[in-house]
């Protein structure tokens, strides 16, 4: 058998020790992690994707902190509705939901990609729930704009179900999905509601896996950490355009609200969020309030 850098028993030594530190840190700590439906689409093997993020999440719990799992589905609704012969239309990189659309969006983000998630993470123990914004009034959502039909923003969180189930050593996760207060049922931007998880949670981190490997200036390389401040104006100068706008504003937003800090990475590497919060080079962008000088 044959050795190479990642095998050596002094090279995972030397790995183990460098995450020790950032284990100590966190442990404890509530993390919230969006698992992008474009991160799992953009997979070369989209099963094999999943269950390397589940090993991640139930790593995570293990070493004692507390993962909050957000997920999005928007390229399995388009695949969805292609396979009903309808079209996929957007207006300002958000897909026109017809009552027909939400039903079939409901039906993929609840009973799919929601179930697949918590089933994967299963594997490792009895660690995960599958909630959407219905349950316990957790989402209260507002109508975004009357074009797009039924696309909503978030209004209002209430965590008292997640934070039951964080304090059971339970793994929430959440599907996207939120309801007016007269009962309308609404579908949601996956990034926007981790934000505001993460805010309403207290969280110390919001993870944003998505299908680039971060935040980029120019096309050349990602940048490994910005502030607040540089990311507003990054956003300002249209760095962050199509579906990484929403992620950027996102990881902004939360970051300004009390997060300690917010990454954006590319969740079709391996192992992507471990290498990301336990090792010193990271893999991604990690933003962090204007104030903070402290690396996360």
């Amino acid at each position: 058998m044959t050795t190479d850098a990642r095998t050596r028993p002094g090279d995972v030594a030397a790995i183990l020790v460098e995450a020790l530190p950032y284990i100590r840190r966190f442990h404890g700590a509530v993390v919230v992690v969006k698992f992008g439906g474009a991160a799992l689409a953009g997979a070369e093997d989209p099963a094999s994707a999943v269950g390397q993020f589940a090993e991640d999440v139930a790593l995570l719990r293990s070493v004692g902190l507390r993962p909050v799992v957000v997920h999005g589905g928007g390229p399995q609704i388009a695949e969805m509705l292609a396979r009903l012969g309808r079209d996929s239309t957007f207006v300002d990189g958000h897909r026109v939901t017809d009552a027909e659309t939400l039903d079939i969006a409901r039906m993929v983000l609840v009973g799919k990609v929601n179930s697949e998630l918590v089933a994967a993470i299963n594997v490792h123990g009895s660690l995960a729930v599958g909630v959407s914004g219905f349950d316990a009034n957790l989402l209260t959502v507002g109508l975004r704009d009357e074009g797009l039909g039924f696309v909503g923003d978030v209004d209002a969180v209430d965590p008292a179900l997640l934070d039951g189930l964080v304090a059971q050593g339970l793994v929430p996760v959440v599907a996207t999905m939120g309801a007016d207060e007269g009962g309308q049922a609404y579908n949601v931007n996956a990034d926007a509601v981790a934000g505001a998880l993460a805010v309403a949670l207290g969280a110390e981190k919001l993870v944003v896996l998505t299908d680039v490997d971060g935040l980029r200036r120019d096309p050349t390389s990602a940048l490994a950490r910005v502030t607040a401040g540089e990311l507003a104006r990054l956003v300002a100068d249209g760095a962050a355009v199509g579906g990484m706008a929403p992620k950027a504003l996102a990881c902004l937003e939360a970051v300004r609200a009390g997060v300690a800090a917010a990454h954006l990475l590319d969740g079709r590497v391996p192992h992507s969020l471990l290498l990301e919060l336990f090792t010193d080079q990271g893999v991604g962008t990690m933003v962090v309030p204007d104030a903070t000088e402290e690396d996360g």
